[in-house]
C-alpha cells in the first residue's frame, strides 16, 4: 500500500519516474498501465476506475497552462548570509521550496514543479552532475513531463554548464539557466526575478528551438556565447562577440537575433548515466611562461590540452616543443585565446593545421567541445570541423 500512495503521490505531482523496464509519464493512462504492470495491487474495479478519472481529470487540468520543472543545483540564489548588507555569505544553502516562496506570483505563469538536483556553489560542479542534468531533461521531455526547463545554477560556472547541455541534449523545448550575484538574504537580492524572467521565458512559446539559452539581469543570451566578466556585479554577464539575443520585459521575452550555431537537435554528441567524460585540462600562457606545467599535463595522461593563449592564441617557445611532444603522445591539443573577443582563427601566427584552433569557443568552452568531441575521434581535421559548426 506504501508503493501505491508513493507511485500516486509522483503522478500527482506531475513528475516521471523509471523502474529498470518502465518509464511512467504524467497523467492518468500511464499510471493505470504501470498498475498493470506492477500486478502488484489488487482492489475493486469500482476503486481502480475512480482512481484513473481523478488523475485524467487531474492531468486536464495541469494542460492548460505551460508545465515547467526546475532543476535546482543551489549557488548564490540559494545562498544566505549573516548580514543583508554584507558581501559575505554560503552559497548552496537554501532549498528550491524556499526559493520558490519568494516569488509567488510563478503559479501565475505555469504550473510549476521543482526538483532538488544538488545545493552547491556552481565551482565545485563535477562531470557526474552535468551528466544527471542531461538525463534528468531528455526523461522529462522524452516523457511528456514538461514544456520547459529552468536550472537554477551558480554563476562562477554557469557558462560552462549551458554549453555543455547546449551541445548534448536531443530537445528543442526550452531549457533557461539562471541565478543570482547577490544571495537571498541581501538588501536587494536579484534571484527572485532573475527566476521570475527565466521562468517566463521558458514558458513561453517563442523560446521553443533557440537552444539553451541563460537570463541574468534581464537579458537572454545564447548559451554558446555567454560569458561572467565580472566579480560581483549583477551585471555580470555579457555575449562579447555577437551580444544578447533579447531581453525580459513585464514577463514576455523580445528576441533581437537567433543563434546560428548547431546546438542540441544539431550536433552529433550524446551522453549517458555513468558515462566519463575524456579528460582535458587548459594550459594559460603569459609572458616567458615555463613549460613546467606542460610537463606535469604531459606526465598525467591527459586526453586533450586547450592553450588559452596570449592574443591570437599565441604561445612561445616552450610551449610549441611541448605541443610537439603532445603530439606524438596522441594528445589532441586545441589553441584558444586568453582575450574573450575575436576568437581564434587559421588567420593565426604560425598556423598549423595539425592544431585545431577554437573559433569564438573560450577556453573553458573549447575544453567542453574537445571533451566531446574525443569520444567521436581523434582525427584534428574532424576536431576542427566540431569548432567550425559548435
Amino acid at each position: 500500500m506504501q508503493r501505491f500512495f508513493t507511485l500516486l503521490h509522483l503522478v500527482y505531482v506531475g513528475l516521471g519516474f523509471s523502474t529498470n523496464k518502465v518509464v511512467l509519464s504524467s497523467g492518468g493512462a500511464a499510471f493505470f498501465l504501470y498498475l498493470f504492470y506492477l500486478n502488484q495491487i489488487t482492489m475493486s474495479k469500482r476503486l481502480l476506475l475512480a482512481i484513473i478519472s481523478l488523475l485524467l481529470f487531474s492531468s486536464s487540468i495541469y494542460s492548460q497552462q505551460p508545465r515547467i520543472v526546475i532543476l535546482a543545483t543551489g549557488g548564490t540564489i540559494a545562498g544566505a548570509a549573516p548580514s543583508a548588507t554584507g558581501a559575505s555569505y554560503r552559497p548552496g544553502v537554501i532549498s528550491i521550496e524556499n526559493i520558490l516562496k519568494s516569488v509567488p506570483d510563478l503559479n501565475k505563469i505555469c504550473d510549476l514543479k521543482g526538483i532538488q538536483v544538488c545545493n552547491i556553489s556552481s565551482q565545485n560542479i563535477t562531470e557526474e552532475i552535468w551528466i544527471q542534468l542531461a538525463c534528468k531533461i531528455d526523461s522529462l521531455f522524452s516523457n511528456n513531463l514538461c514544456d520547459g526547463i529552468v536550472i537554477t545554477h551558480g554563476t562562477d560556472t554557469m557558462e560552462e554548464t549551458a554549453y555543455f547541455l547546449n551541445l548534448v541534449v536531443k530537445h528543442k523545448n526550452p531549457i533557461v539557466l539562471t541565478g543570482s550575484m547577490r544571495p537571498s538574504t541581501s538588501l536587494s537580492a536579484d534571484g527572485p526575478f532573475n527566476l521570475f524572467n527565466a521562468v517566463s521565458l521558458a514558458a513561453d512559446k517563442g523560446a521553443y528551438g533557440k537552444g539553451v539559452m541563460a537570463i541574468m539581469n534581464d537579458y537572454i543570451f545564447s548559451a554558446d556565447d555567454l560569458i561572467k566578466s565580472n566579480t560581483v556585479n549583477p551585471d555580470a554577464f555579457e555575449s562579447p562577440n555577437f551580444g544578447p539575443m533579447g531581453m525580459m520585459r513585464g514577463g514576455k521575452p523580445r528576441f533581437y537575433r537567433e543563434s546560428l550555431t548547431k546546438n542540441t537537435v544539431e550536433t552529433p554528441f550524446e551522453v549517458r548515466k555513468g558515462q566519463k567524460l575524456p579528460k582535458v585540462e587548459i594550459l594559460y600562457a603569459y609572458a616567458f611562461a615555463s613549460d613546467i606545467p606542460f610537463n606535469a599535463l604531459l606526465e598525467s595522461g591527459v586526453d586533450g590540452i586547450i592553450i588559452a593563449g596570449v592574443g591570437h592564441g599565441n604561445y612561445n617557445r616552450a610551449f610549441d616543443q611541448k605541443i610537439k611532444e603532445a603530439k606524438q603522445k596522441g594528445i589532441i591539443v586545441v589553441r584558444s585565446s586568453r582575450i574573450f573577443r575575436g576568437g581564434v582563427d587559421n588567420e593565426a601566427e604560425e598556423y598549423d593545421k595539425t592544431i585545431p584552433v577554437s573559433a569564438m569557443k573560450s577556453p573553458q568552452k573549447a575544453r567542453i567541445l574537445l571533451m566531446l568531441s574525443l569520444m567521436k575521434t581523434n582525427n584534428p581535421d574532424i576536431i576542427q570541423g566540431y569548432f567550425g559548426q559548435f
